[in-house]
Formats: structure tokens, sequence, C-alpha cells
């Protein structure tokens, strides 16, 4: 890791960025296999680990998407992502839930909240590739 970012699956110069995304998750390993998986479909990743880093990378980096777990520790991830869509330096921003809550309830309040594709954990690949597909058209 180097500045907070996961060097792993190092795109080459000569390979195309698809887009940047910004995980928001506060469990390293889940951070680590979003961070792969993200960077072997060409995505550049951004990394925090809780709901106030998540904010300030989002204003300081300006990612083209955010995949937010909600139950992060301070603010969980309804909350930040209430936050990020009240501020119109983020609110443009199409945020996705990644988290473990099954319940309706939690899917509701998360498209409350701005929240626009809510995946439950584990999340296959596939299903990453076909939501960031949809969400990042080529040329983003």
């Amino acid at each position: 890791m180097v500045n907070g970012q996961t060097q792993i699956g190092k795109v080459s110069s000569d390979e195309a960025m698809a887009g940047r995304v910004l995980i928001v998750e506060d469990q390293l390993d889940h951070r680590m296999i979003l961070a792969v998986i993200l960077s072997h479909l060409h995505y550049q990743v951004i990394e925090a680990a809780d709901g106030l880093e998540g904010i300030h990378k989002a204003l300081s980096e300006a990612p083209d998407l955010i995949i937010m777990d909600l139950g992060l520790p301070g603010i969980d991830g309804l909350e930040t992502t209430v936050r990020l869509k009240q501020n119109p330096k983020t609110a443009h921003i199409p945020v996705i839930a990644h988290t473990i809550w099954k319940e309706e309830e939690y899917k509701q309040r998360a498209h409350q909240a701005g929240i626009v594709e809510y995946l439950t954990k584990p999340t296959p690949s596939e299903t990453f590739k076909r939501v960031l597909e949809k969400l990042l058209p080529q040329g983003s």
C-alpha cells in the first residue's frame, strides 16, 4: 500500500483507464478484494477506511464513482452518502452500496440517501463489471 492506495494489479501505461473509483470500506480484506477486481477491470482505485475519509477523498480526488460499505465506523455509509449528495462538488457522483445488509428496509433507506445500486456481499466480479459498465460508460 502506497499513500493509502493498494498497489495491486497496476495498469500499464498503454492500457486505457476505465475511470476512477473510490472504495469506502472499513474492512481491509474487503477493500483489497475490491481493489483487485477493479484494477483487473482497468479502474483506478482510491481507498478510504471510514465515512469521513471517504468524504475527504471524494472532495480531493474527484472519483467517477463510489462504492460504499454501509456498516462503517463513525458515520455510517448512509449518512456519508447523504453528506456527499448534499455537497455540490460531489452530488453528481454515483454511489453503489456494497454491504452485508440484505433487509429491504436498508435498501429503501439507501435509495432515499441517493444510492443508485445496492449490492450485497459477497458480490461476484461479473456483477461489479456489469454495474460499473452501466454507470460509467466508456470514455468516463
